[in-house]
């Protein structure tokens, strides 16, 4: 083989190996934020969720309607707390984890809990996460079936 064709060949296999380990780290930060927000969600501690956010956040959540809206550290906990109050024993469960990108991860999990009316929540659910390079949550965009 000739030499530049193997130092070509050699540095394109590095690029791809240091693209992997990269996209792999990515991907555990952004799952770190994640596990500390069902950490914090199934606790019950609002605040400590909230702060896991950017202030100002965007949200896109059939239970704002269609559109993304901007919520600050104080609505978010006002949401959760109104949350609780209807559903007590509110807990959610991940299902899985995927990487998306740089700066996302997508979250399936199942919400659960019990309704005012004593009947059971079982909620699939699926949150696309984005994260900054600090660490805060700017977007959260959260798909069920509200029907």
């Amino acid at each position: 083989m000739k030499p530049i064709l193997f130092l070509a060949i050699s540095l394109f296999l590095f690029s791809c190996k240091e693209q992997k380990e990269t996209s792999i780290n990515h991907f555990e930060k952004n799952k770190a934020v994640a596990d500390a927000l069902f950490e914090a969600f199934n606790a019950h501690q609002w605040e400590k969720m909230a702060a896991l956010y950017s202030e100002n956040a965007e949200f896109k959540d059939p239970s704002f309607g269609t559109s993304v809206i901007k919520q600050t550290h104080p609505q978010i906990i006002e949401k959760y707390k109104g949350l609780e109050e209807g559903i007590p024993d509110v807990r959610d469960s991940v299902v899985a984890y995927y990487p998306s990108g740089d700066h996302s991860v997508i979250v399936e999990f199942i919400s659960q809990g019990t309704l005012p009316d004593s009947s059971k929540l079982f909620l699939p659910i699926c949150t696309i996460f984005t994260i900054n390079e600090e660490g805060n949550i700017t977007k959260d965009y959260t798909y069920y079936d509200n029907q």
